[in-house]
């Protein structure tokens, strides 16, 4: 599983997670993310979370996923950080946070960095989060990350059904999509949204559906490229949809037929935003022969 990038994207859609795991850190306090390059040895820090905030009071965060044993995981991690802080000339406070299996992972000698590690890094024991049934929900997506695979999608689908509202349910969404891509490398995106059971959420406001759009704008297919009358703009709109459902249909289903193609041509938008909506219930092409049979009179 590529960890790196998974848990800087789940710290980046769940800001308010930092403080929760650093007490030291404001809650409203907001960062950006970048991997720059130490000078010297050439170091190149995993995670660096920066203060969007001018508060010299906000820290720095030097964060790190290590899932592997390594001998000399602490002496080259301290070394970054002071290395960066020399080279940057940094005045505002830093902390560390290390997410990392379990205690029992060897990083090498410890005795030295002691001092540091009790008072200036935050060490998470993804093991530790399995047990405990009242997380966060920001805590319970690292939790997700931890789980066996058959325990996988059952706690991503009970984490989606506790969201408050709309929103927060499609943020939610878009890491959870993540970390199950991450998990079961498999499985498409759509198979994905499928197993989660999500009959809530429309299917063009998922990630996955916003990327093939972009696709399909990137080809010329914008929705209302017409300009001006009412009609042009109709007309744009509905062929980019048209685009975009043919392309999805033919990574669910396979090659379509020229009559299926051309009966969803005909489609009007609200039968094209229905037949999008109901796409991965599609399992085969008859399933969307009888679609088109019930709706095209």
């Amino acid at each position: 599983m590529e960890t790196d990038n998974l848990f800087y994207r789940v710290f980046l859609r769940a800001p308010q997670l930092i403080s929760e795991l650093i007490p030291q850190i404001p809650p409203d306090c907001q960062f950006q993310m970048s991997a720059p390059v130490v000078k010297g040895r050439k170091f190149s820090l995993d995670g660096l979370l920066s203060p969007l905030d001018d508060n010299p009071d906000y820290p720095l965060v030097f964060l790190e996923a290590q899932m592997q044993r390594d001998p000399n995981f602490y002496g080259r991690y301290f070394a970054e950080i002071f290395l960066y802080l020399y080279d940057h000339e940094i005045t505002r406070p830093w902390y560390g946070l290390l997410i990392l299996p379990s205690p029992t992972l060897y990083l090498g000698a410890d005795q030295n960095y002691q001092p540091l590690l009790e008072q200036k890094v935050q060490r998470l024991y993804l093991q530790d989060l399995i047990p405990q049934d009242s997380l966060s929900s920001n805590l319970s997506l690292l939790k997700l990350v931890a789980l066996d695979l058959e325990e996988t999608i059952p706690f991503a689908q009970q984490l989606l059904q506790q969201t408050p509202d709309r929103d927060v349910f499609l943020r939610q969404l878009d890491v959870v999509e993540a970390i199950l891509a991450n998990k079961f490398p498999q499985l498409t995106p759509q198979e994905i949204l499928k197993m989660l059971h999500i009959p809530t959420v429309g299917l063009r406001e998922t990630r996955f559906y916003q990327e093939i759009a972009k696709e399909a704008r990137q080809e010329g297919l914008q929705e209302g490229r017409q300009e001006g009358l009412q009609e042009g703009r109709q007309e744009g709109r509905q062929e980019g949809q048209v685009a975009v459902i043919l392309r999805l249909l033919a990574r669910k289903l396979g090659t379509l037929s020229p009559a299926q193609i051309a009966q969803i041509q005909q489609l009007s938008l609200p039968q094209l935003e229905n037949l999008a909506e109901t796409l991965f219930d599609l399992n085969q092409s008859q399933d969307l022969e009888r679609w088109l049979n019930r709706h095209i009179v």
